[in-house]
């Protein structure tokens, strides 16, 4: 395979000149397949423009034969040569450095990847990857400063979903307070005032170029692009300045079980199939001699309790909640008196706590099949043979001493544990590029918000690893990133400027937390001491997220709808009153 790389790389590398405005098409036999024989030189050409010189047809002769020659020599059982004789050819689509240029590779029948198309080939050119908190507030930031004519960068918003989603808001959906449109709006109708185009899709791979030698970046005639992003749809996008902040997902696969049984709460897919799996049971449980329902929810940070909190509300008698953490607390990092108000209201609704123990499996157990079920460590579970839902048994094992090992029953259950940051995949062809990671897998930035060693990658949210000046990590708060993405936006401003850019400083404004349709927690740090808790705090938190929101449209709607639903509750809590007193 050496040898077949030696031959090789000249042809990917720029092979024999080619002359002439002509396009450049490969096409293997899969878009996969082309992975073997790119270079870091081929994406060198796609963002420099080299021009080729020759002919077509010299060049297609040379390297079909050349290609067919190395295939037949080398390669033994590749699957890749035992299909159809793979046709390469390529070509360059040119006329100057204005040349909207990009590697096409596709095989039969397969759609063509092309490249995305910016408006203004001369504006600076700024590609931001994912649109939650970092990246839909560091687009507007970028559309709200005052800009040069000449250097407003053009931006582009990428998200594998349409919506952006208010995260903290999430268990409101639970508890019926908001409807979707309210925490959950289109990127469609959000970006519709402004100047940010916005493309659904998922990022595929990455390819940076800023960490070459920059001198070559700013020679006359040479392109400035920052690097190259591909789509998971193939669309390639070439950029001047990246940033990163796709955010998290759940990290199920903690346990045996957990990525086959649990439900993650942390997109809003995630709460509408939490939702609708509680409406599920509450209708099978309706009768009053119907069981509980019993949920188990493995965490008690704010998340956790949150989710214990409403949905504890929300059951009332008919519901029994299991809430495990391995802390011998809940809320360990929250305020204490947003600990003390949350273990109130979960002592109150009569929530289960277990604290101090690990969930060591997860396992499915069919009631038709068995009434009773043995478990490993030689316990019995009786199963209601009457209800036709699958239960599951969680098996808990201390993590402190003087502890027993617990076996819960649940009809759902509900996974708070553990996330992993989404850095896209790097191209694994040039070694050169590699971005420097901490153990989370979220990226090492300076205190200016960049990459270490990419000066045009900004990473921001779930995607940074930023310290503060204690040297204590960052959380992967909605807090921390509306502050990032205010930095982001101005340093992007300052650097596109040449203008020096500002270090992040992280202000903690204080910490909020739901506990059911009227009641809340608020801690600000500018008072010490102070937490607003019930009806207070609970009006305290809608008023901020409402400020919070991302544009001033949706947040007139918003605070509209949520003004009439506080009218039409109070009239009918008024109602409901006097009935009783008649």
């Amino acid at each position: 395979m050496s040898q077949l790389a030696g031959r090789c790389s000249p042809i990917l590398g720029g092979g024999p000149s080619v002359n002439g405005p002509r396009r450049a098409e490969i096409r293997p036999q899969s878009r996969r397949d082309l992975a073997h024989f790119r270079s870091s030189r081929l994406w060198r050409a796609m963002a420099f423009r080299e021009p080729f010189k020759g002919t077509i047809s010299a060049a297609r002769d040379h390297w079909e034969k050349l290609f067919l020659d190395c295939s037949r020599r080398y390669t033994g059982n590749l699957s890749l040569f035992n299909k159809t004789p793979v046709r390469f050819f390529c070509s360059i689509s040119s006329s100057g450095v204005q040349d909207n240029r990009f590697v096409r590779h596709t095989s039969e029948g397969e759609t063509e990847p092309s490249s995305y198309t910016w408006p203004d080939n001369q504006r600076p050119r700024v590609c931001i990857l994912g649109g939650g908190f970092g990246g839909l507030y560091t687009a507007l930031r970028l559309e709200s400063l005052v800009w040069p004519d000449d250097r407003k960068p053009q931006v582009l918003l990428v998200d594998q979903s349409d919506r952006f989603v208010f995260k903290p808001l999430l268990y409101e959906l639970l508890s019926g307070e908001v409807d979707d449109w309210e925490i959950a709006p289109s990127f469609t109708d959000l970006l519709r005032n402004t100047s940010v185009q916005f493309v659904k899709d998922r990022v595929e791979l990455l390819r940076p170029l800023d960490h070459l030698n920059r001198i070559e970046m700013r020679e006359p005639g040479r392109s400035r692009s920052g690097g190259l992003v591909q789509l998971e749809s193939g669309i390639i996008i070439e950029y001047d300045w990246l940033v990163l902040a796709l955010g998290a997902e759940a990290k199920l696969d903690v346990v045996p079980g957990s990525a086959e049984y649990a439900f993650p709460f942390s997109t809003l897919e995630d709460a509408r199939k939490v939702n609708s799996k509680l409406r599920m049971l509450e209708r099978e449980r309706f009768g009053k001699d119907s069981p509980p329902i019993r949920v188990a929810i493995v965490g008690c940070g704010y998340s956790g309790v949150e989710l214990a909190a409403t949905i504890s509300e929300r059951l009332e008698h008919r519901g029994i909640i299991q809430a495990i953490s391995v802390e011998t607390a809940i809320c360990p990092n929250a305020p204490p008196g947003n600990r003390e108000a949350a273990f109130r209201v979960l002592q109150s609704r009569k929530t289960q706590l277990f604290l101090g123990y690990f969930v060591s499996c997860i396992k499915e157990v069919s009631a038709s099949e068995n009434s009773v079920v043995m478990t490993r460590i030689g316990e019995e579970i009786s199963i209601d043979a009457k209800n036709h839902q699958n239960k599951f048994i969680l098996e808990l094992q201390p993590a402190q001493r003087g502890l027993e090992s617990q076996i819960l029953e649940a009809d759902i259950v509900l996974w708070t544990v553990g996330s992993k940051p989404l850095i896209p995949h790097l191209d694994p062809f040039d070694q050169s590029n590699i971005f420097s990671l901490n153990a989370r897998g979220q990226a090492e930035t300076d205190e200016t918000l960049r990459v270490r060693g990419h000066p045009r990658i900004f990473a921001i949210g779930d995607s940074a690893a930023l310290r503060d000046s204690s040297g204590k990590l960052l959380p992967a708060t909605a807090q921390v990133a509306f502050q990032q993405a205010d930095f982001a936006g101005w340093n992007l401003w300052a650097a596109i400027n040449d203008r020096p850019l500002l270090p992040f400083r992280f202000q903690n404004l204080g910490e909020m937390m739901t506990l059911g349709r009227n009641d809340a927690a608020i801690s600000p740090s500018f008072i010490e001491g102070l937490t607003l808790e019930g009806p207070v705090g609970h009006a305290g938190r809608k008023i901020a997220y409402l400020l919070r929101l991302p544009t001033d449209e949706h947040r007139v709607k918003v605070g509209i709808s949520w003004l009439t639903k506080s009218v039409v509750d109070s009239v009918t809590s008024l109602q409901s009153t006097m009935t009783k007193r008649s």
